[in-house]
């Protein structure tokens, strides 16, 4: 049931702990947004270097100017009509460690609609940290029977909800979005 999964993974994530859940894009590896030791554990994992920040999910779009200073009126606009997964990246990002943000200061975040993504966020009352199930540099799962042994074996719990599905799935559409509203697309 899906409330026992997001129970379980709750207390994982507030734990420190690192989990790999489904997203309304591809799977993912996730922890509390402002854990810096738990975003560490993810690098790790992934193999990834530090200089290359990862995402932050969250659950409806009024949460954005939390964690960023001006966002543009148009970031709204865009995730409303947005046909897929949007994934903006924007600068002046606060209340984020800063392993999250880049050198340029901007950080990507993506309001996430999937049920599951929606209900620990809501319930952990802080972002989730979203990079795909995968070590860096290896293509990104397109469902979870394509995820390597190593990443499963890797986090601290893995989320029992649609892991049945082969649907492939993409990872979301990220633009970079300049506090006056000019964007650019950087993955379509």
């Amino acid at each position: 049931m899906l409330k026992d999964e997001v129970n379980k993974a709750l207390k994982i994530v507030q734990e420190g702990g690192i989990i790999l859940y489904p997203t309304d894009t591809i799977w993912g590896i996730g922890c509390d947004a402002t854990n810096t030791d738990a975003i560490k554990r993810i690098f790790a994992l992934k193999q990834r270097e530090e200089s290359k920040s990862m995402i932050i999910l969250v659950d409806v779009d009024n949460k954005l100017q939390s964690y960023i200073q001006e966002v543009p009126d148009i970031a709204y606009t865009l995730i409303e009509y947005a046909e897929n997964p949007l994934t903006l990246v924007m600068p002046g990002a606060k209340n984020l460690p800063a392993t999250l943000i880049s050198e340029d200061g901007c950080v990507g975040i993506r309001v996430t609609n999937h049920p599951f993504c929606q209900q620990l966020i809501q319930r952990l009352r802080k972002p989730l940290v979203s990079t795909s199930a995968n070590i860096s540099g290896e293509p990104s799962p397109e469902y979870f029977g394509k995820i390597s042994q190593d990443i499963i074996d890797g986090v601290d719990y893995v989320v029992d909800v649609d892991q049945h599905l082969t649907e492939i799935k993409k990872p979301s559409t990220i633009m970079r979005l300049a506090p006056n509203g000019t964007f650019e697309f950087i993955r379509r």
